[in-house]
């Protein structure tokens, strides 16, 4: 897909793969729309990058927000390309977690972007060689302890791009999914990061993961999972998930000392 110049949407983009996703694209002479809550995040953003790019403050998770969104893509001239970026995470065992923090992982992480790209499905339709981006995780093709309801949102963002993909296919509009596994980003919490630690489980950079967009955008792949061994585990989960069950199940005692920490 060709970037520069192109009018691309990105929600969560004071988040840190946001930010990062945002300057990699400028750098590719990219047009940005900047969606979050926090104004002056957005505009400390925006100074940072090549370019004029616009800033839309606007919750996904209502309806007003997700239309003062379309109406601003719309008076601006359209969108080639957005990008769902927008999401939560809690590491916690799901007893534990509260009905609505359950909602909320489930309304931004899935709900959400389904519901936004509903309504920019008709706008991307306006132009040639359009594209929808969900960004998954490696919890969307496994599931993990202590992550329930966010691999319950991934496994269903995984599942709607997939269709979504298909039932597009006959139109000008691409779907793309990109899977990161652990990223270092300013959601984790300090228990997170030293279960990480302490299982070995390698972290990238905000940074290399929005280069991969990149790569994933340019190339002739409609989705592209992130990490090694991660995506070895991917596919053994899919054809023997026995054996990653039983290797999980060892080792819930350790994340349980975690999660109360």
């Amino acid at each position: 897909m060709k970037l520069h110049n192109s009018k691309i949407l990105i929600t969560g983009a004071s988040g840190g793969i946001g930010s990062a996703v945002a300057k990699a694209l400028t750098q590719q002479g990219a047009n940005l729309f900047l969606v979050g809550r926090n104004e002056q995040t957005l505009n400390s953003l925006a100074e940072e990058l090549l370019g004029n790019h616009k800033i839309i403050i606007a919750d996904i998770n209502t309806i007003e927000g997700r239309e003062h969104i379309v109406k601003q893509c719309s008076s601006n001239g359209g969108i080639d390309l957005v990008i769902n970026l927008a999401g939560i995470i809690d590491f916690q065992f799901f007893e534990k977690q509260s009905e609505k923090f359950i909602q909320d992982i489930l309304t931004t992480n899935l709900i959400s972007p389904m519901l936004l790209c509903h309504k920019l499905i008709p706008l991307l339709k306006l132009k040639e060689n359009t594209a929808i981006v969900n960004i998954g995780s490696t919890f969307g093709s496994i599931g993990h302890p202590a992550f329930t309801t966010y691999c319950a949102s991934k496994f269903g963002l995984r599942g709607f791009t997939e269709a979504l993909r298909r039932e597009l296919a006959d139109t000008s509009i691409k779907v793309f999914y990109l899977a990161p596994r652990a990223t270092s980003t300013n959601l984790n919490s300090n228990a997170l990061s030293s279960l990480n630690e302490a299982m070995g489980i390698k972290t990238d950079s905000a940074e290399w993961v929005a280069n991969e967009l990149i790569i994933l955008l340019t190339s002739d792949k409609h989705q592209r999972y992130l990490g090694w061994p991660e995506k070895l585990f991917i596919r053994i989960n899919a054809l023997f998930p026995s054996l990653v069950h039983n290797a999980l199940a060892k080792k819930v005692p350790i994340i349980r000392q975690f999660t109360e920490q």
